[in-house]
């Protein structure tokens, strides 16, 4: 159940992060989205434990996921301009 639980959450914040983020240079479809979402959950988890907002075991939460997905599309799209 966990991994289906990362996908949907993934999906989920991979998709508010597309619409709150500007441009035109953005991974479209499922599978990107998805990604990108699951990223960006891994990013806000791997800084919210160096920061020390979180525990060893603890993982993001769903507006962190947002977050750390909203900075992923942001360097995808300033790679993609290159």
């Amino acid at each position: 159940m966990g991994i289906l639980w990362a996908i949907i959450v993934g999906f989920l914040a991979g998709l508010i992060a597309k619409w709150i983020t500007p441009g035109d240079n953005k991974p479209s479809g499922f599978i990107l989205t998805t990604v990108l979402g699951i990223v960006g959950s891994l990013l806000a988890t791997w800084l919210g434990q160096a920061i020390g907002w979180y525990g060893a075991g603890d993982g993001a939460g769903f507006i962190a996921s947002i977050v750390g997905a909203v900075i992923i599309l942001l360097v995808w799209t300033q790679l993609a301009r290159r």
